[in-house]
């Protein structure tokens, strides 16, 4: 009787400990200036983390003597192969009604992968390998300024959080460079589409927030982009693991898909977290004949890291 009750305790025992794998965790994490941020992850996210460093610590090494800006493309080319297989999952940000900064790097939508490997690429560049120095570095690419304070701090519009990373450093818009041209389109898609967007449909404060991010987008003057029947002849100059987001025709939206630049055979194609595939991929197709393919693309925004 007694060897059957240990046996029972073993086996709770070891279903519970599976089950943290999964468990989101909320930690308070001491940031350098001194305040609190709540950081929503599981244990897995953890591990996948840890799991990452061993992967890239080869890469490092291998990059210790290149110039900095290849050692850069070569990490986030395989930061971004690293989540290659990565299931494709929506709203993974939208778990709770605060604005907390969310971890998940069991599966990712396109803004969150492009998000996670910029993340991921600076905080080894830094020489911080920890989990925190992560949190640290993904806040800074989400949000404006790289403080979370509340739902309208996150840059919602990719235009909005490419203008705010070339001031601060982090990317560089190459579009016009590339042969493109300027789109000066009013930004409206989220008040325009209240309802979509569980936070602002019931909450007229976090409505007025955005709105006066839209109203401050359109004082800029619009944004570069390269129109899609010029991808072709600008290809040879468009960098590898250079971040990418499609520009639509949709009223009010000012893109519809990012990911990053992908050379691959002497074919210009990209790396994304597709919906259609389900996962993180490189695209099979190059990227001329993707947005071709794509009614509502009208071409794309290029912008290298830094």
């Amino acid at each position: 009787m007694a060897q059957l009750i240990r046996i029972f305790f073993l086996v709770i025992l070891t279903l519970f400990l599976q089950s943290q794998s999964t468990f989101p965790v909320t930690s308070k994490a001491r940031e350098p200036h001194g305040s609190w941020q709540d950081v929503i992850y599981t244990l897995e996210d953890k591990q996948l983390f840890h799991s990452y460093l061993s992967y890239i610590e080869p890469y490092l090494e291998t990059a210790s003597g290149t110039r900095e800006e290849e050692r850069l493309v070569l990490l986030l080319e395989k930061t971004a192969l690293f989540f290659q297989g990565t299931p494709y999952v929506a709203h993974t940000l939208e778990v709770t009604d605060e604005e907390k900064l969310v971890v998940n790097l069991r599966g990712l939508d396109c803004v969150t992968f492009v998000e996670t490997v910029i993340a991921l690429t600076n905080t080894v560049r830094s020489g911080k390998h920890d989990f925190d120095a992560f949190t640290r570095q993904l806040e800074r690419v989400r949000y404006r300024n790289g403080e979370r304070n509340g739902y309208s701090s996150r840059l919602h519009y990719t235009s909005d959080w490419l203008y705010h990373h070339e001031q601060n450093g982090l990317l560089n818009n190459i579009s016009c460079e590339l042969g493109g041209t300027r789109e000066g389109k009013k930004i409206h898609f989220m008040t325009s589409h209240r309802d979509a967007y569980r936070q602002l449909k019931n909450n007229d404060t976090l409505f007025e927030e955005i709105r006066v991010v839209e109203e401050s987008m359109g004082d800029r003057g619009g944004f570069c982009y390269l129109p899609k029947d010029k991808i072709q002849a600008a290809a040879s100059n468009i960098p590898h693991m250079a971040v990418l987001a499609f520009t639509t025709r949709v009223e009010g939206l000012d893109t519809s898909h990012v990911g990053f630049t992908f050379w691959r055979h002497d074919s210009l194609t990209f790396i994304h977290a597709s919906s259609s595939r389900g996962e993180v991929v490189v695209d099979q197709n190059s990227l001329g004949d993707y947005c071709a393919a794509q009614p509502s693309c009208t071409g794309v925004i290029v912008a290298r890291v830094l």
